[in-house]
């Protein structure tokens, strides 16, 4: 149970400092997050490694102290009041990617998919092809398994180290995650990612960097990256695309506010400019109503609405 003790809140700040991690109060979460969107957290705390992750973390719990961990933001949608609470974030500190043996990497949850997959072609690595691109990090790829392009990161992942509310740190395999389309054990349970082990496969340079290169240029051609957005906003239906979807009911362009149907790719709500998370979260309940009215398939969000408390 959580409180909304100031003194508790305090503490657990308190603590954060001595473990030399950087503290603000009444952070816009607008600056942390792809949709540009999202009102002041109570304090935002910008976590300097694993072992302080899983003592805040534990400590958090035992003080009833509510948080919320946060990577590059890319598939999180902030209430417009902000977050009643301290977001840890899992920044530049807690980022470190190396070679574990000549087919795996080890990469800390707040490295980038993007980082990732580079380093993984430095080393002449196949397998990752797929993420380059995918705008957020270790962390938040493990929890939501994800994918594009035919590839998953259920295909490469080995194991994931985590922490729970105890602050123990412990290894899980891959086949413990319950991994399926965008979901993993992590969206149902309170433990916290903080690395992941990958084995990939050994492959030449220019192969990898050609397949890279082909995959940017298809997100850049499809989709609206211009615009701040979380990605895809919805989950494909089984047998369907949510894109083609939205689009076959006449919702290309379609806006609530600053909130728009990307006239690039229906599948994207985006901020098309001053969109506020209630613009967002109309649209996409325009969009679900429209397309189960006309259609019968029932989308469901990616994106993941986090309440102001």
């Amino acid at each position: 149970m959580y409180t909304e003790n100031k003194e508790n809140t305090e503490n657990l700040l308190n603590l954060a400092r001595e473990l030399e991690c950087r503290v603000v109060y009444n952070e816009p979460l607008s600056a942390h997050t792809t949709f540009k969107v999202g009102g002041e957290c109570t304090a935002l705390v910008d976590v300097s490694s694993d072992e302080n992750l899983a003592r805040l973390t534990a400590e958090a719990s035992r003080l009833g102290v509510r948080t919320f961990v946060l990577g590059k933001g890319s598939n999180v949608l902030f209430d417009d009041k902000g977050f009643k609470g301290v977001v840890l974030l899992m920044g530049s500190s807690i980022d470190d990617i190396y070679m574990k043996d000549s087919t795996t990497i080890c990469a800390q949850a707040g490295c980038s998919l993007i980082k990732l997959c580079r380093f993984a072609l430095e080393h002449s690595l196949s397998g990752l092809e797929f993420a380059y691109g995918i705008p957020g990090t270790v962390g938040g790829a493990i929890y939501m398994n994800a994918g594009a392009y035919d590839g998953e990161i259920k295909d490469v992942l080995k194991s994931c180290t985590v922490t729970d509310s105890s602050g123990a740190l412990k290894v899980i395999g891959a086949d413990r995650l319950d991994m399926s389309y965008r979901k993993s054990r992590f969206t149902d349970s309170d433990e916290v990612i903080t690395s992941g082990e990958f084995v990939l496969t050994p492959a030449n340079y220019d192969d990898i960097q050609d397949k890279m290169v082909e995959l940017m240029g298809r997100r850049r051609s499809k989709q609206p990256l211009e615009y701040p957005s979380a990605g895809s906003t919805f989950k494909r239906p089984e047998g369907q695309f949510a894109g083609k979807l939205i689009q076959d009911c006449g919702l290309k362009g379609f806006a609530i506010g600053g909130a728009q149907v990307s006239e690039k790719h229906c599948g994207f709500v985006i901020n098309k400019g001053g969109a506020t998370c209630e613009d967002i979260l109309a649209l996409i309940r325009h969009i679900q109503d429209t397309v189960k009215e006309q259609t019968g398939f029932m989308l469901e969000c990616e994106v993941k609405y986090i309440p102001y408390e």
